[in-house]
């Protein structure tokens, strides 16, 4: 997804790029890594084919992106932000906060969420449940919310390989991120039933129960990558048994190094 700003809610996303261009040569654009490599082809494209320098493209997360392109309108702020989730209505109030009031959003396609480990390393046929009991800062043992004790994925699952439990996941600024708690994280919870304890365990509040479910271990088991997801792929042709969390299209790019 894109948001694009616009100085004239009328006005065209041609107009938007003459705009910027005319302000400071070139449309600044940034914001997810899932979205960066599609990004970096439409730029190329862009600048092989119109009257305006090729676009400069960065990445930094969604959340990253969205704040700079809400700081305001002007060649000092970016044109374009790239996310790989919708808008938060608090970010559409920090926007209109400094002038950004006139935002399209333009819906790419999509993509889906990965693990993936070294291309030699043992395969798995992950659940959600798997995962929420592997990174879950707290699980329910014989009834009790406890310190997750897991450290091998045998540990997890009795069928999985008797492997140190080692994830590189998206930090927090990463649109995949938020994805990855509420698809993986917390529906494996909901699995396992014990979001109802969490649940019971803070006075029957389904939002509480939900943030305990998606706390995730600070052990180092489970590390944020908040760069883009070269960095997780060299953390995984580091230690073997690492396994990454990232976008498919990465992958699709990474065949030759990882096997999903």
């Amino acid at each position: 997804m894109s948001l694009v700003k616009l100085t004239t809610s009328a006005l065209a996303i041609a107009a938007v790029s003459a705009t910027a261009a005319a302000a400071r040569d070139q449309v600044q654009v940034a914001g997810s890594s899932t979205v960066l490599p599609y990004a970096s082809i439409v730029a190329e494209a862009f600048g092989e084919n119109f009257d305006f320098p090729t676009p400069v493209v960065e990445s930094g997360g969604s959340s990253a992106g969205l704040k700079r392109f809400c700081e305001g309108v002007g060649e000092n702020t970016i044109d374009v932000a790239n996310a790989s989730r919708q808008i938060k209505s608090s970010e559409v109030e920090a926007c209109a906060a400094n002038g950004v009031t006139d935002i399209i959003e333009v819906q790419i396609g999509y993509d889906g969420i990965v693990f993936a480990s070294d291309i030699n390393g043992n395969t798995f046929e992950f659940t959600p449940e798997d995962w929420y009991k592997a990174l879950s800062a707290e699980v329910v043992v014989d009834g009790e919310i406890v310190a997750n004790p897991n450290k091998m994925w045998s540990d997890v699952n009795a069928s999985f390989p008797e492997q140190p439990i080692q994830a590189y996941i998206p930090g927090t600024k990463h649109g995949t991120r938020e994805v990855f708690e509420d698809k993986v994280i917390l529906a494996g919870c909901e699995e396992t039933g014990d979001f109802e304890a969490f649940k019971a365990a803070n006075g029957d509040d389904k939002k509480a129960a939900e943030k305990a479910c998606i706390a995730l271990r600070t052990d180092g088991v489970s590390v944020d990558i908040d760069g883009d997801y070269t960095e997780t792929l060299a953390r995984i042709e580091s230690n073997k048994d690492g396994i990454g969390v990232f976008g498919l299209a990465f992958y699709e790019n990474n065949t030759d190094k990882l096997t999903v």
